[in-house]
């Protein structure tokens, strides 16, 4: 009688640890940063050295730093990125200097002084008007895609979307794949360049690298609002949210997946919440070894789990750790299937 007592102790204080998980989750992330509360120009990562005007950027002053307009953002040996409009994100290169011009959500512009920039555009809409001044061109970003400015070289280059370069009264239109020159003395052409040796550089390879990191960011703050208020702060539509596990925001699309032009997904937490898997806090009976912040409910949204073997034919994981961050990837688990083991990370197409 005496060990089932214990027992049902240890049981009871378990339970009550596991089921004070959700509001702890909510607390933190409130105490982190107000969702939805980034503007254009907020800085969202930096690394090595970097200022604004008289201010040194260091990790801590990622989410609350931003480039106002008129102030310049200038990188030494380290590389910082920026958000612009929702789903737009603009990452200086070491050794460059960006200006903001106008910081409106309906009027965006940003002034390549120096060095190198990329901006990625993984949402714009008709009434975006988003613009990138080098040497006294503007070129404005009319599609979804990856664009690269060079002040040095003063090139502009499309890898992937489409972009109107103008000069004065002469405006060329520029698809993936295609460059201009700016100090080209004649008239401005369109010139088609190797993508794939371009896709080499440090720049595009670690803005990359940045989307993946921010794919499994949305995995994580995605599932924050699929009770909308129980788990954190309420969800508003499409925007930037802060995920308090990678120190950073992340974009959340309105609904359905959104693939960045770097392939890596983002999801809307309605997706999550029709999804099979749902990874939030919690425990879910019927699953043996621990689970950690695991399962909940019937199994609704994306759940990850390292090097775990799954039992084919049905969703039962044995002793099988569950990670932050993402999907798995890896063996028939890839991509959202069951069974083999994986690693973490976002989803790729």
């Amino acid at each position: 009688m005496r060990i089932l007592s214990r027992i049902t102790l240890i049981a009871s204080l378990f339970l009550a640890v596991i089921l004070s998980l959700p509001a702890f989750a909510a607390t933190s992330y409130s105490a982190n940063r107000d969702a939805n509360s980034a503007v254009p120009g907020t800085l969202n990562y930096v690394e090595g050295q970097a200022n604004i005007g008289s201010d040194t950027l260091n990790a801590h002053s990622v989410g609350s730093a931003t480039l106002a307009d008129g102030q310049t953002l200038e990188t030494r040996n380290g590389k910082a990125e920026i958000l612009l409009t929702p789903g737009v994100f603009l990452r200086v290169d070491g050794n460059s200097a960006v200006q903001m011009v106008s910081s409106s959500i309906t009027n965006t512009e940003v002034k390549l002084e120096q060095g190198r920039a990329m901006v990625e555009v993984a949402e714009i809409h008709d009434q975006n008007r988003l613009r990138v001044n080098e040497d006294g061109m503007e070129t404005q970003l009319m599609k979804k895609g990856v664009y690269e400015f060079d002040a040095d070289k003063q090139q502009v280059l499309v890898f992937d979307g489409n972009a109107d370069v103008q000069d004065g009264d002469r405006t060329v239109s520029v698809k993936g794949g295609h460059k201009v020159d700016l100090a080209d003395n004649g008239e401005l052409k369109s010139h088609s360049f190797n993508k794939d040796e371009y896709k080499k550089s440090d720049l595009y390879q670690w803005s990359s690298l940045r989307t993946s990191y921010l794919a499994e960011a949305n995995v994580d703050a995605a599932r924050v609002y699929v009770a909308d208020g129980y788990y954190g702060p309420g969800w508003v539509g499409s925007g930037w949210y802060w995920a308090p596990g990678f120190g950073g925001y992340t974009y959340i699309p309105a609904d359905g997946i959104l693939y960045s032009p770097f392939g890596w997904g983002f999801y809307s937490p309605l997706v999550v919440y029709r999804s099979p898997l749902f990874y939030g806090y919690g425990y879910r009976p019927g699953f043996y070894g621990y689970t950690g912040p695991g399962f909940v409910g019937q199994y609704r949204g994306p759940v990850v789990v390292h090097n775990a073997p799954a039992v084919r034919g049905g969703p039962v994981f044995r002793s099988a750790p569950v990670e932050r961050g993402g999907f798995a990837r890896g063996g028939n688990f890839a991509h959202g299937g069951f069974g083999g083991a994986g690693q973490v990370s976002g989803i790729h197409r």
